[in-house]
């Protein structure tokens, strides 16, 4: 019975990976097959009001890839697509000139897709800006007032 079961238990084993390999070949998985992108993992950008830091909204970006890209070549240089966008963040203020808990989305997506065309060349099709979730939704100095009436406590340290 033991030995049954341990041979039971070592086949499974070394079947699992072999199914694991195959799905991965097929681009096939639990979720169907594998799309021609990579997502990159939220970065801060901060939103700066009259040069001063009052908040950081977390952005997540989608990268759609042309049909004859390696998707898991790129997918494995996600990090770069990463450093990217924090560089970018911190190159200017993509501050939303009515929201300072959104980005302004065109700008950031347009600097981000010559950033992932840099990274990828003709691989890229599109960027997409999935999400943004800002750090403080309350306490901010009003926009359009140039940031007047910020008191030192509405101010990220």
């Amino acid at each position: 019975m033991i030995r049954r079961s341990l041979l039971l238990a070592f086949a499974a084993m070394t079947a699992a990976p072999a199914l694991a390999a195959e799905s991965a070949k097929t681009g096939t998985g639990k979720d169907g097959p594998a799309g021609q992108y990579v997502d990159v993992s939220p970065v801060a950008i901060p939103i700066l009001a009259d040069g001063r830091l009052v908040n950081y909204v977390f952005v997540t970006f989608r990268v759609q890839l042309t049909a004859m890209a390696d998707a898991s070549k790129w997918r494995a240089k996600e990090p770069y697509f990463r450093d990217a966008l924090a560089r970018i963040g911190n190159r200017g203020s993509f501050a939303d000139p009515k929201d300072y808990a959104a980005v302004d989305a065109p700008k950031l997506t347009a600097a981000f897709q010559r950033e992932a065309v840099a990274i990828a060349a003709q691989d890229v099709k599109a960027v997409t800006l999935t999400a943004q979730m800002p750090k403080q939704r309350l306490g901010l100095p009003r926009p359009g007032r140039g940031g007047q009436g910020a008191s030192p406590r509405n101010v990220l340290p």
